[in-house]
């Protein structure tokens, strides 16, 4: 039974796509099998894996909406053990046609039941919105992954985040824990990334995951080459940074990393 893991924050460019395929990408290489969910009708971890969005026929669009069994939707990916549920620009309007459904907070979780027993983890890469689509993450993840950048006003915006955690946790899915806030685009150089650093351990402490991802030109480059960093450069700084994170989660949830 896979472990469920969000990863979300409404600001966009926290690195939070980025997180979503290279730590997916990590766990697969360590021999466990991944699903990575696209929720954001964005679709960039889709594009991101090297999948032509155009040549999409069924997307998480039409598990929520039209109740096609997700596994008809789930692609392989280049990475042995690491599976997509694509996402499609489709997605945009799910949010309307959702609102007047009963449970309407619970489609993605019960799309997700119809392959949970297929996986060790379940990765939701969410939108950077707190709609629907993102309240369907929370409500279906055990867990959130809260990508946080070392920049200015790294902290704007947490707040309104946890309070919508807090929220679900109270009405719609009780048991839903941070797995961790991840310190990301960290230039040592900079003073104030050393300065954020410090903040969010200071606020969040044993929460925040000591794993920090670097800023890192092949990082930001592998995307447009449809790959994940670890297929792109093995060697690169942001291969390594997610390789020790996905080594951080297995042992943070008592797995040892095969």
């Amino acid at each position: 039974m896979a472990k469920v893991i969000a990863l979300a924050n409404q600001k966009g460019g926290v690195g939070k796509t980025t997180t979503a395929i290279n730590l997916a990408a990590s766990v697969a290489v360590l021999e466990k099998k991944i699903l990575l969910i696209d929720a954001d009708p964005q679709a960039n971890a889709t594009s991101g894996l090297g999948f032509d969005l155009q040549s999409i026929k069924t997307s998480i669009y039409e598990c929520m909406i039209d109740h096609i069994d997700a596994h008809e939707a789930v692609l392989k990916t280049e990475i042995p053990g690491l599976e997509l549920l694509p996402s499609h620009i489709d997605l945009v309007g799910a949010e309307i046609e959702m609102v007047g459904l009963p449970d309407r907070e619970y489609i993605l979780k019960n799309v997700i039941q119809q392959v949970i027993a297929d996986y060790d983890y379940i990765f939701i890469d969410c939108s950077p919105s707190l709609g629907l689509i993102t309240m369907n993450a929370l409500t279906a993840a055990k867990s959130v992954i809260i990508p946080v950048q070392c920049e200015f006003f790294a902290l704007e915006g947490l707040g309104k985040l946890l309070n919508t955690i807090k929220l679900i946790q109270s009405r719609l899915n009780v048991s839903l824990e941070i797995e961790g806030f991840l310190l990301t685009m960290y230039d040592a150089r900079l003073r104030l990334s050393n300065q954020v650093v410090e903040e969010v351990t200071r606020h969040f402490q044993q929460m925040v995951f000591k794993t920090i991802i670097q800023r890192n030109v092949k990082l930001s480059e592998s995307p447009s080459y449809g790959k994940p960093v670890i297929l792109y450069d093995a060697n690169s700084t942001g291969a390594i940074n997610y390789l020790n994170l996905a080594k951080e989660l297995l042992q943070k949830n008592a797995v040892s990393p095969s």
